[in-house]
């Protein structure tokens, strides 16, 4: 059984600025990747679509959340699943912090 690497520390991934203001820290299993994303106030990310199924958590903050033409504001308590190939965006109503959860991996996240 291979034990190297399962306890990790959060403050060692370093952040990288995705799109303006967006600024997140990746964790890829086999299977899913995890974004945790710190978002500045009134930043946005256009609409766009992908293979993914992606989960959507607010942990601090509202974000104004659209997913095939439907607009939601998020906050803590609430959160969204897209499925894949759905067209989706978004715009920060205030600063927050949000969990993206992919699957399948997103690679070209890992590249970044």
């Amino acid at each position: 059984m291979i034990t190297e690497n399962i306890f990790r520390s959060f403050s060692e991934i370093n952040p990288k600025e995705i799109a303006p203001g967006f600024f997140s820290k990746f964790i890829h299993t086999e299977t899913n990747t995890f974004n945790f994303i710190e978002v500045k106030a009134g930043c946005t990310v256009p609409l766009h679509q992908h293979l993914h199924e992606q989960l959507s958590f607010v942990l601090e903050g509202k974000f104004e959340l659209t997913v095939n033409g439907e607009a939601k504001i998020l906050e803590p308590g609430l959160f969204a699943v897209i499925p894949a190939n759905a067209v989706h965006g978004g715009f920060s109503v205030t600063d927050c912090k949000l969990i993206d959860v992919f699957s399948p991996v997103r690679e070209d996240y890992k590249n970044l």
